[in-house]
């Protein structure tokens, strides 16, 4: 491949599947390990918010702090996770918006369940991936330098989100 403007679709597909799976099966250092180190988790308050910086967010974590909500998630002290919160991720079919030498934008609409006890949480919305090329040598083509959440209904009400959508 001469680069991340000739990959192929069906690469970058599979990547975004990965991606889930991970999630899904906790597999969170797997999952940290395919995040660029200016990495950037964004989940908008409102509805067609475009500012991530001057208007308050759900979620505004860069790596550091997604990798210490990790280490929380699977720490013998959390009692709040005794039983461990659970994910399952659907995905429709990821849509290629853009891409460059620099980096590809994709956009996936999703379901997210996630659960723990008898309490069940659904969310929909899409996710916006920023993917670069992963270093030659990395077990994944591609890295994720941003991904973007947006919800369909992110001024609900919601309870605690334990863990990643």
């Amino acid at each position: 491949m001469s680069g991340l403007a000739d990959m192929k679709k069906k690469t970058i597909r599979n990547f975004l599947y990965v991606e889930a799976e991970l999630l899904d099966n906790e597999g969170h250092e797997s999952w940290l390990d395919l995040l660029t180190e200016d990495f950037l988790y964004w989940m908008p308050l409102e509805y067609g918010q475009t500012d991530d910086r001057l208007m308050t967010s759900l979620m505004h974590d860069d790596k550091l702090l997604l990798t210490v909500r990790i280490e929380r998630l699977q720490g013998d002290r959390t009692f709040s996770q005794k039983p461990r919160s659970r994910c399952h991720h659907l995905l429709q079919r990821p849509q290629i918006l853009s891409r460059s030498k620099e980096g590809i934008t994709t956009r996936t609409a999703f379901h997210y369940i996630e659960t723990r006890i008898d309490d069940q949480m659904l969310m929909a919305g899409w996710a916006e991936h920023q993917l670069v090329a992963a270093p030659k040598g990395a077990a994944q083509p591609l890295m994720i330098r941003r991904k973007t959440v947006r919800l369909m209904n992110p001024d609900a009400a919601f309870p605690n989100i334990q863990l990643i959508l």
